[in-house]
């Protein structure tokens, strides 16, 4: 029961952070890494073969959109808030994770390897990342 409240609560607070003014921060892009220490090696190895071991990599693959991604957790410390361009990337090594995207559709998201569902163009969208075990 305690999680449940959990996720209902961590949703209320995704809605109301996109909602918020716009700040970024978390992980270096892949499209220009910084030296931090969530950009992968190589944007290409991010296209064509994400690791296994990474819980979640973001592209944004369509129009520029709001994307606020929070650690699952009782702190719920929000890693992104804010618009990413077409062509971003970001990755993540934590989990678990709670994912918001303003146009869900704009976003290929892959989680532990695994390519996810197009999400409708135009709509918001949400992800969980559980944490591996």
């Amino acid at each position: 029961m305690a999680a449940l409240a959990l996720l209902v609560v961590g949703g209320m607070a995704l809605v109301n952070a996109i909602s918020g003014e716009p700040e970024k921060k978390g992980p270096a892009t892949l499209a220009s890494p910084s030296g931090g220490g969530r950009a992968s090696p190589s944007e290409s190895s991010a296209k064509t073969s994400p690791s296994v071991a990474v819980p979640l990599v973001i592209r944004v693959t369509g129009q520029p959109t709001t994307v606020v991604v929070r650690v699952a957790d009782a702190g719920g410390k929000v890693l992104t808030n804010g618009t990413l361009n077409t062509g971003e990337t970001l990755q993540y090594k934590e989990s678990p994770l709670q994912v918001a995207a303003g146009n869900g559709g704009s976003l290929k998201v892959v989680i532990y390897g695994e390519v996810q569902p197009q999400k409708p163009a135009g709509l918001r969208a949400q992800w969980f990342v559980k944490a591996k075990s």
